[in-house]
């Protein structure tokens, strides 16, 4: 490497690294981004994408059991890990060299090695080859990312114990298993074991399951979860566990309950920032209680010329999130005064079963934020493309502003459950932040049979009158 002084230097290669580097560089920017593993980070390599590929297979495995349903007669399904695994790992890399392949294109330095600040805007680097060197940048963005939490009393061993680490890389389809943790990842998680043919106890702290969406939406996934035979259970805390003697299981201990025997404990309570390696300390970065790095509304942390994003700051931790927060990094570092980012409508998409997906403010958020609220409630029950695919469990739920003569105006949030809801979401995402009033949104047509009609159904009726609602 010749260059010693880039425009940008950037610590860490996940989505919020790579992507700001990807977007300096189309602006012209010369980048330096340092990574000590591969380039992606874990949403491409032990996050999103592996858990997708897997929850796809999952899908496959599915669809093929009911495929009689349908007039398909097929041999029974049976599930070959091994196989999904090498296409999994087959996409990772196809995806890898796509990214590698951009950042070669815009010209991006890459350093492979651990890079550390030392200095104002400088970062000294231990490569992975044991060499040692040292950039400096008008402006250093920390993007290191994140790893799994765990709870006191369970070791991860990879064999028992697992985080998402490790269980993205399951040799066998345990018997049972207990996934700790009722949120987005745990979800999925449960969702892939149980079509893999798992017995799946899911255990959550709180009192509800996917504590981030709406409570209908939560209480009607906990159902469709039990329907299919997962026993979830809220309001449980675990105490550790107790290995059987002869290492093939264990029993999750349950402080306010019934202990949980199981050969498998998925451990699936969120992430925690990775800045151990940064040394934020010595150049005075602040970070809070919990271990983010503090950032105003364009990710600037107290340093000047440093920034922090994506899993290091406490902002969804969604891959996404990181994509805009680094387009946002580079405008504020290019003076071109970008618009911060809105936090409270930002898409959020869960791949269990089934899927889930929002944006914007939940019932009881509305409420509690001041609004007059109206709301709209239909369920695929009543869908004729959910009905022709088989899928009819969930719903959508929209929440609008209730104006003073009592119509419905402005949408704060669309929460949606059912088949294929990460890919309707787009619709009422647009609507949600351009804030289109139900009148607007209602006067567009929606394409027959889709599922995405019932989103419309659901705006019509907020407007006093509907079809099929």
């Amino acid at each position: 490497m010749s260059d010693t002084h880039f425009d940008l230097v950037i610590i860490g290669g996940g989505p919020a690294g790579y992507a700001a580097a990807l977007y300096a560089g189309s602006a012209g920017l010369s980048v330096a981004m340092i990574e000590r593993e591969k380039v992606g980070g874990t949403c491409l390599h032990r996050g999103c994408i592996p858990a997708k590929e897997l929850l796809e297979t999952a899908t496959l495995l599915r669809d093929i059991t009911r495929a009689r349903d349908f007039g398909v007669l097929t041999e029974p399904g049976r599930l070959e890990l091994g196989t999904a695994h090498k296409r999994k790992h087959a996409v990772i890399d196809q995806l890898t060299a796509g990214v590698q392949t951009l950042l070669k294109r815009r010209k991006v330095q890459t350093l492979a090695g651990t890079g550390r600040l030392t200095a104002d805007r400088a970062v000294s680097v231990e490569l992975n080859d044991g060499g040692q060197t040292s950039v400096t940048g008008e402006c250093i963005l920390l993007a290191a990312g994140s790893v799994p939490r765990t709870l006191p009393g369970f070791d991860v061993d990879g064999k028992l114990v697992m985080t998402s680490d490790e269980v993205l890389e399951l040799p066998e389809v345990p018997a049972t298993a207990a996934v700790i943790g009722g949120g987005a990842i745990g979800c999925e998680f449960a969702s892939m074991l149980r079509d893999f043919g798992t017995q799946v106890t899911i255990l959550e702290a709180l009192d509800r399951i996917v504590p981030g969406v709406d409570l209908d939406v939560s209480k009607a996934l906990a159902r469709a979860f039990e329907k299919q035979g997962m026993a979830v259970r809220t309001g449980v805390e675990v105490q550790g566990h107790t290995p059987r003697g002869d290492g093939s299981g264990t029993t999750v201990n349950v402080a306010n309950g019934d202990d949980v025997d199981v050969d498998l404990v998925v451990m699936s309570i969120g992430r925690r920032p990775f800045a151990d390696l940064l040394g934020v300390d010595a150049l005075g970065v602040e970070t809070d209680e919990r271990g983010f790095v503090k950032v105003d509304s364009y990710c600037r942390t107290n340093v000047e010329g440093v920034y922090a994003l994506g899993d290091l700051i406490a902002t969804p931790a969604l891959a996404h999130v990181g994509f805009a927060e680094a387009i946002m990094v580079v405008q504020d570092v290019l003076g071109e005064a970008p618009v911060p980012i809105d936090y409270d409508r930002v898409p959020w998409a869960i791949y269990c079963h089934p899927e889930v997906a929002f944006a914007g403010l939940t019932e009881s958020q509305a409420r509690d934020a001041g609004y007059d609220v109206a709301v709209s409630k239909h369920r695929y029950v009543g869908n004729s493309r959910a009905v022709i695919i088989g899928e009819t469990d969930g719903m959508v739920k929209i929440i609008a502003e209730q104006q003073s003569d009592g119509r419905a105006g402005r949408l704060l949030g669309v929460h949606i459950m059912g088949p294929w809801a990460t890919e309707q979401l787009g619709q009422a995402y647009l609507a949600v932040n351009w804030e289109a009033n139900a009148d607007e949104v209602a006067a567009f047509i929606q394409p027959h049979p889709t599922l995405s009609e019932l989103f419309g159904e659901s705006v019509l009726a907020l407007t006093g009158r509907s079809l099929h609602g």
